[in-house]
């Protein structure tokens, strides 16, 4: 076996994970509809994934206000609950283990989108820039649009949202699923509270980094109440530069990152919960992560370590050899290959990733991808080593 270190079996809470290998959250716009349903289809594709040792689930809306691109979906109706539960008894049946990424866009919305065309909510009235949300122009058919300015939140309305991220928990276990990761990263509703650019308030949501950190802190604390800390997760991208202004919309980069979010860390290591995710920058030339950020994550926080980012096995085995990771996550990899696992600890080559299928569409580019066989030469591509 190749990369041993990310076979070794290891524990989530109570839960026993078979490898280190994570498929983490990828967003596939492929719910039924009417009513942002997880589907059978999509059933079959975290199905055919689930040797994984953790599946986080493609985000999910919390409630309609959270969304914003055509056709992802929600767990916020009881159809979209039964629709997960599809999901989560296919993977169940494979002896996999997969978490909901309960999801918020916040600001990162369309009118078109938001129930009576409403405004999107946020922290603070500021539009999103250099992002785009995604809108239905006609059956499977959209465009990206410029978000819509948002309206401030009142106060009451911020501890509304908090209840509403512990009912989409409630759902979550009644769909089937292991655990919760709380969505806190790439400028959606917990980052802009988080970040300075997106959060101006004056009063206990805003101003100090404190203020700034004390949704997560509510979120983190409702989730936890519903589900068990030991069954809770949180994702951030702590970005500290960026080399593509085309690509900062996975987060913010504050005045001091490394304060934000070791801030932020420690609020999570407070609650006790079971795993930080961290996603890099992921694109061709960004900028590593620092190493006193990673050791000090570490440091601060008793939990699991997630890394996601352009890792190959190599990579992530060396992180989990120097104690700085626990577990990887392999994004693109693991769209192009269901048995991404095998295909690691065997050397075999990888599929190549049908980009035009990445977002919406049917079977095409999410469950047609053919597991790997020694015979069909011509889908090799390249090795994750």
């Amino acid at each position: 076996m190749e990369h041993r270190s990310l076979f070794e079996p290891t524990s989530l809470g109570s839960i026993t994970l078979k490898n280190r290998i994570v498929m983490p959250p990828l967003t596939r716009q492929r719910s039924g509809q009417p009513g942002d349903v997880p589907t059978a289809l999509m059933a079959t594709y975290y199905q055919q994934r689930a040797s994984a040792g953790l599946i986080i689930s493609e985000g999910t809306q919390i409630e309609p206000r959270g969304k914003g691109y055509a056709w992802t979906p929600g767990i916020y109706s009881q159809a979209q609950i039964d629709g997960w539960r599809t999901v989560t008894d296919a993977v169940h049946a494979e002896g996999g283990v997969i978490f909901a990424q309960l999801w918020h866009v916040g600001r990162v919305s369309h009118t078109a989108l938001q129930p009576d065309n409403a405004a999107p909510i946020a922290p603070s009235a500021i539009q999103a820039q250099k992002v785009k949300a995604f809108i239905e122009t006609g059956a499977g058919t959209g465009v990206l649009v410029d978000p819509s300015t948002p309206r401030e939140l009142s106060v009451a309305e911020i501890q509304a949202l908090v209840e509403l991220y512990a009912q989409a928990a409630r759902n979550a276990l009644s769909a089937g699923f292991d655990g919760i990761e709380i969505h806190s990263a790439n400028g959606y509703l917990v980052n802009q509270f988080i970040s300075a650019h997106a959060n101006q308030r004056t009063d206990e949501y805003g101003g100090s980094l404190h203020n700034r950190l004390r949704f997560l802190r509510e979120v983190v604390q409702a989730v936890s109440a519903v589900v068990g800390p030991e069954r809770v997760g949180v994702r951030f991208t702590p970005l500290f530069t960026s080399t593509d202004e085309d690509r900062v919309y996975i987060g913010f980069v504050e005045e001091d990152p490394h304060q934000t979010y070791i801030e932020a860390i420690k609020v999570l290591e407070q609650a006790g919960i079971a795993y930080l995710s961290i996603a890099e920058a992921d694109w061709p030339n960004a900028p590593d992560l620092p190493e006193a950020f990673r050791r000090e994550a570490r440091s601060t926080f008793s939990g699991r370590i997630i890394y996601a980012g352009l890792y190959t096995a190599s990579r992530a085995e060396r992180l989990i050899d120097a104690g700085l990771a626990d577990l990887v996550a392999f994004g693109r990899p693991f769209i192009a290959n269901p048995d991404l696992p095998q295909r690691i600890a065997n050397g075999w080559p990888l599929n190549a990733l049908n980009a035009a299928g990445l977002y919406g569409g049917g079977e095409q580019g999410f469950t047609d991808y053919p597991r790997y066989s020694p015979a069909k030469s011509d889908v090799k591509e390249e090795l994750l080593s």
